[in-house]
């Protein structure tokens, strides 16, 4: 077995509905700042990884319904959590980093469209700090949150999720 055989990276959105392989090397990781990922992501810029031949990417469960953001550019996307998975143009597709089983490893080494680049993302690391668990004013809301997050792993089925109950407002005082 060779050693991009041996290679495989899991993924899928964040209910479960579809699930992702990519079996052998990963390309470049990158942030896109454009305003157009920018919209696709809901997000401050796109952070995508590249798929390239030899790699496969293989949908095992499920597939994203796509929206065409341009005349050469397909965004996809999980049709019922809306979870943005893929960036696909001729001959190139990324997938969103955040969507991986395990994204630790999978850092970026190149910004892309930094003409939209939003002029604070530079200071980020500045910005303090706190641990979820740290956040006392909201430890009530905390504790009462059951996540209908599909796992970081494959599972045998994907069931349909049972939305909680919301939260009233007493209950998170």
């Amino acid at each position: 077995m060779s050693e991009t055989e041996a290679t495989v990276h899991t993924g899928g959105c964040q209910c479960g509905a579809v699930r992702f392989r990519v079996e052998g090397e990963l390309g470049t990781a990158s942030i896109c700042h454009c305003r157009m990922c920018q919209k696709a992501f809901g997000s401050l810029y796109a952070p995508l990884v590249g798929i390239r031949a030899p790699a496969t990417l293989i949908w095992t469960r499920g597939e994203p319904k796509r929206f065409q953001s341009s005349n050469h550019v397909a965004r996809g996307f999980c049709p019922e959590c809306g979870t943005p998975l893929t960036y696909e143009a001729p001959g190139d597709v990324g997938i969103a980093i955040g969507a991986f089983d395990n994204p630790h490893g999978i850092a970026p080494v190149i910004q892309y469209g930094v003409e939209g680049k939003l002029p604070y993302t530079d200071a980020m690391a500045a910005i303090p700090e706190r641990r979820t668990e740290e956040d006392v004013e909201t430890a009530v809301f905390l504790d009462t949150i059951v996540s209908n997050q599909h796992p970081d792993h494959d599972t045998e089925t994907w069931p349909a999720i049972q939305s909680a109950a919301p939260v009233s407002p007493e209950k998170t005082k």
